[in-house]
């Protein structure tokens, strides 16, 4: 079993590669502009072709490269994401339950490729994620609001985006794309089971492997005795 007492921290799969990816790019591109000098006027079309698609390489080199370091953090008293748009962060002591998302259909059993992850209250997640990364999630989110869509496990008119004011229980009132976050965030708590998910892609491992080792953590921190 995992020591809960260290720090981990994970790179995403989505990262991976991404300089040799960029300098293939580089490179490749280096030399057809070479081939380019002398044979041109012989073989304009396919050069254009291979030049574009060296220069697409880059860019997907260069967006893997513009990824965090890391893209989750698991100390013994926190749980925090990193995303290029911004970043959220809890105490485990918030986090009621970590779990992969699944869906029964009929008798199947689909696995949606995410982690959830079930507050104690979404309140937390309000303060504890930046405005970038809550408007980002927003869009990010589509997919598992379409899935919900289709197994009907919303109406269409929960999945439409909704930026009317949100309470917390505390009474605050949240406006803006957050507000518009937390509504979705209670949606998916109603269909899935879960407030936040994190995409396998943010991973390094399989999800499974991923829940066991945050579970460990967050078992160790409940029995832990808060510190005043």
């Amino acid at each position: 079993m995992t020591n809960s007492n260290t720090t981990i921290k994970i790179k995403a799969i989505a990262r991976h590669h991404g300089l040799f990816i960029t300098l293939s790019g580089v490179v490749a591109l280096i030399i057809l502009v070479g081939f380019g000098h002398y044979y041109w006027h012989q073989a304009r079309f396919v050069l254009m072709f291979m030049v574009l698609t060296c220069l697409v390489t880059i860019f997907i080199g260069l967006l893997k490269q513009a990824e965090p370091n890391h893209s989750l953090i698991l100390a013994p008293e926190t749980l925090t994401f990193h995303h290029r748009h911004g970043l959220w962060q809890l105490c485990w002591q918030q986090i009621r339950s970590i779990h992969s998302v699944t869906n029964t259909v009929g008798i199947e059993r689909q696995e949606l490729n995410y982690v959830g992850i079930k507050l104690m209250s979404l309140d937390v997640i309000a303060s504890s994620i930046s405005l970038r990364l809550a408007n980002r999630m927003i869009h990010e989110q589509k997919p598992l609001i379409q899935y919900c869509i289709h197994q009907q496990l919303i109406t269409i008119e929960q999945g439409v985006l909704n930026f009317e004011p949100y309470m917390l229980t505390s009474g605050e009132v949240i406006k803006g794309p957050l507000a518009g976050f937390l509504h979705h965030c209670d949606i998916l708590h109603q269909a899935l089971g879960a407030h936040l998910f994190i995409s396998a892609s943010n991973l390094n491992g399989s999800i499974d492997d991923f829940v066991f080792l945050a579970r460990n953590y967050l078992t160790n921190a409940k029995q832990s005795p808060v510190s005043s």
